[in-house]
């Protein structure tokens, strides 16, 4: 659940260190204008030592996030039993303590323990309370006054503390799962441990016995990922190619697509682990080399000694290439594990000698460039050097010149020789031109010339040979050229990145008169490439793929977000689906034709969205406090409300659609009574008592209970529509509910991983038919499991495919297929259920 941990201390930070926490979601693809030249994600050096800087301080930051935390719940508890003091001591034996009352020193997040919290699962019996040693591990002492019934035991316990001085990897001391007879069925819960935090979860009293002990099989049902929605070509170039098997090839999160446009279909390679950030075709068109960052579970990049110093599980994590045949989608070689820092940037093969070597350079401070020998079995690297300090977007070798590579980036363009094992660089010379901020692109024409295209929009010919400019064509496009493409008939294409224009040049690089603008929804040109036949490619800085002719019509056969993903929510009745994301645009999705229906674009970013039950309108939240209700015929807005000014973190329809409750990031669930068919909103209570944000919620089927789970890993249950928190553990622990959203519950309690510190687990979804449970997690993972799944290190099947954490999942209304979001790879990856 990455930011959401962080975040809910925000209002707790001082001013400087919530400054620090939000520059740190900047990524290396964020937006800048266009008139700078880096609308395409490019970060100076000086960029890049700042964002050093703020990592190093979002980590001073998130050191005192459990402390923080501990402290606003203490505080809170503290505030509830000034109230309670004079209270009686007679009250019910079902009622327990509605918030934690730590002892202790929190750990903070540095040293938190790596224990399992499934291995710190402990099942209260059920016990009763005739003397004060039978009564519950929540209620140790005597003489304290009642208490509301919580997820949260009333203190920390001692032994889930670290006694070592916080040492990464150690254990703290914990108690064995255990499960007795029930004697007092309201008692009966299971206690797990997340960062050294006791939480019950409550189990029905059907439930008379679990094994601990046991580890609960994963399901029959299995999934087969079959449809990626998306392209990164926001930040990304050189990715977006046509095969001979009539498939195009591009990447999303850390998928790479070959999709049949005619045929409608998709296959995927998944061998990465993380983002790919380049692509290059072999010149036998059947092998493939991508190349991407460092992984989830090492972002230090280069080894710091030598390569036997990598554990063999985790060489896949550090950034490398795998070269790999489209035909099987069978890794061929996997190379430079322990030689790249960072991330593989650009790649290239050659082509006069067949692709027998590939260039590939770094995203290192120095942006090392390597050449590597595919002649043999097990490739082998030639020669690297330091190609420069400043970024370099792309590397190509020379179609007619036998050794000799083109490199382009920041303020350079470079040719390189290959000789006797080492390589010679020569700058190239602007003489009486101005000199670009950029070299964004380069092509080669059928003579051998070097085309480059820049950010002042000025075409530049070098002869072959040469490193000075031979012709210059200026002017061709207002603000930067992202891609030059040469056609099978000559043709010369460029494409713009603020004026989103394609300009056609013929082979003596004169201007033809055609030209064509993409629709500003689509967003400016980032690469053209010849398609089938006399088409022509086009990926996009929206993140979509168009394709057509320059002269007639460019049609999308890709769409996608642009920034990070959160919302989703699938048809009640359909097999289609809503997303919404940060980039403000809401899209409905039909999974059997892949594409959208419609779109609509808001005033404000979204973050969550529900459907009414007849799924005639739809609730979007957003990251303002604003929420608003669209008619999902007309696409307009049906009515808009705001419930304070912070993020609506989720949405939920009863069953009935009587109510509409949203959990906002400001610690509060608003309760809005729906009439008129989904057409009228009327707000008839908040529900307080949280002391951190709401995450997730679901409903009772009959619409008169809510559950909510919080940042601070608490499970509170409401009563609507009095909206007063339910303190009685017989009233609500055998209801049924009309959805499974929430991550902490007794039936989702084996979904926890080890190690886990509350943030992993970022949405779970039950099947309608309740037989699987799936889980979105914090390491770009979809996780299927049995449901229930109550069982501690529960067996799951485990699939990857999104490059960052995974923010949502949801089954289609007749669990045919499962969605899942992917937070920044903002991709949407549709699975189906066999």
């Amino acid at each position: 659940m990455e930011n959401h941990l962080s975040a809910s201390c925000l209002d707790s930070l001082p001013s400087t260190q919530v400054c620090s926490t939000e520059c740190s979601s900047i990524d290396f693809g964020f937006h800048v204008s266009d008139d700078k030249d880096v609308l395409d994600g490019l970060l100076s050096q000086d960029h890049g030592e700042l964002c050093q800087r703020v990592l190093c301080l979002e980590k001073k930051v998130q050191q005192q996030e459990d402390e923080i935390i501990c402290l606003k719940s203490a505080l809170a508890d503290v505030i509830r039993r000034l109230g309670q003091v004079e209270a009686t001591k007679a009250q019910s034996s079902s009622a327990l303590p509605s918030k934690p009352n730590f002892r202790g020193t929190p750990t903070r997040r540095a040293e938190k323990a790596y224990s399992s919290p499934l291995d710190n699962a402990h099942i209260t019996p059920n016990k009763r309370p005739t003397t004060p040693t039978h009564r519950s591990a929540a209620s140790p002492r005597t003489n304290t006054p009642s208490k509301k019934w919580s997820s949260m035991s009333n203190s920390l316990d001692s032994s889930t503390l670290h006694r070592d001085g916080g040492k990464r990897g150690s254990k703290p001391r914990s108690r064995d799962p255990e499960w007795r007879a029930a004697q007092l069925k309201e008692e009966g819960y299971v206690k797990i441990y997340l960062r050294g935090r006791a939480i019950n979860l409550y189990a029905p009293t059907s439930v008379e016995n679990v094994d601990v002990t046991s580890v609960a099989d994963p399901p029959s049902e299995k999934l087969q990922l079959e449809w990626v929605y998306g392209y990164r070509g926001r930040d990304c170039r050189s990715n977006l190619y046509y095969l001979s098997t009539g498939e195009i090839i591009y990447f999303a999160a850390a998928a790479v697509v070959l999709h049949n446009v005619e045929e409608n279909t998709q296959r995927h390679y998944l061998g990465h682990t993380d983002d790919v950030k380049c692509l290059a075709i072999h010149p036998d068109q059947v092998r493939v080399a991508t190349g991407q960052v460092a992984g989830h579970d090492q972002k230090e990049g280069k080894r710091k000694a030598g390569k036997k110093d990598i554990p063999d599980a985790d060489k896949d994590h550090w950034p490398h290439v795998r070269i790999w045949d489209t035909m099987n989608l069978n890794t061929l070689h996997v190379i430079g594990i322990g030689d790249f820092d960072k991330a593989v940037s650009c790649l290239s093969f050659s082509r006069l000698d067949g692709g027998n070597q590939l260039v590939v350079v770094d995203d290192a401070n120095d942006h090392v460039m390597s050449v590597w020998d595919l002649s043999k079995s097990h490739p082998k690297k030639i020669t690297e050097t330091k190609s420069s300090t400043e970024p370099v977007l792309a590397a190509e070798f020379h179609p007619l010149e036998k050794g000799n590579i083109i490199t382009c980036g920041k303020g350079q363009i470079s040719f390189w020789t290959l000789e006797g094992g080492s390589l010679a660089k020569k700058t190239g010379i602007f003489d009486k031109h101005d000199k670009p901020k950029f070299v964004l692109c380069v092509a080669f024409a059928e003579n051998g010339d070097v085309i480059s295209g820049d950010s002042n929009g000025n075409i530049f010919i070098w002869p072959k040979g040469n490193n000075r400019i031979s012709k210059a064509i200026e002017g061709v496009h207002e603000g930067g050229i992202f891609s030059v493409c040469v056609m099978k008939d000559g043709t010369l294409l460029s494409g713009g990145g603020k004026d989103r224009k394609i300009v056609q040049f013929d082979s003596s690089y004169t201007k033809t008169g055609v030209e064509t603008e993409i629709p500003e929804n689509f967003g400016g040109v980032r690469m053209l490439n010849q398609g089938k036949g006399g088409m022509v490619l086009v990926g996009t800085t929206r993140n979509c793929i168009l394709q057509g002719t320059v002269d007639l019509q460019l049609n999308p056969i890709v769409q996608g977000h642009m920034d990070e993903l959160w919302g989703l929510a699938s048809h009640p009745s359909q097999h289609q689906f809503m997303t919404s994301g940060s980039d403000k645009q809401v899209h409905m999705w039909d999974s059997m034709s892949r594409s959208v229906v419609w779109s609509k674009e808001l005033s404000d970013p979204a973050h969550s969205c529900s459907f009414y039950p007849d799924a005639s309108v739809v609730a979007i939240g957003t990251e303002t406090g604003r929420w608003l209700v669209l008619d999902c015929e007309t696409h307009e807005i049906v009515t808009s409300h705001t419930d304070g000014n912070e993020q609506i973190e989720c949405a939920l329809y009863s069953p009935d659609g009587k109510y509409l409750a949203l959990g906002s990031r400001d610690n509060h669930i608003y309760i809005y009574e729906v009439t008129e068919g989904g057409k009228k909103y009327s707000r008839i209570g908040k529900c307080s008592g949280h002391s951190s944000f709401v995450t997730h919620l679901d409903w009772s089927t009959d619409g008169v209970y809510l559950c909510s789970n919080s940042g601070d890993y608490e499970v509170l249950y409401w009563k609507v529509p009095a909206c007063k928190q339910e303190t009685s553990i017989s009233a609500v622990r055998d209801l049924e509910w009309a959805t499974g959203n929430c991550t902490l519950t007794f039936n989702a309690a084996g979904v926890w991983p080890e190690g886990a510190d509350g943030t992993d687990v970022n949405n779970v979804c039950r099947s309608n038919n309740k037989k699987i449970l799936a889980s979105a997690d914090d390491f770009g993972k979809v996780n299927l499991y049995q449901y229930p799944c109550c069982q501690p290190k529960a067996k799951k099947h485990v699939y990857k495919g999104h490059s960052s954490h995974v923010t949502n999942v949801s089954f289609l209304f007749d669990d045919s297929r499962l969605l899942s979001t992917g937070g920044r790879d903002m991709s949407i990856m549709q699975w189906q259920v066999v």
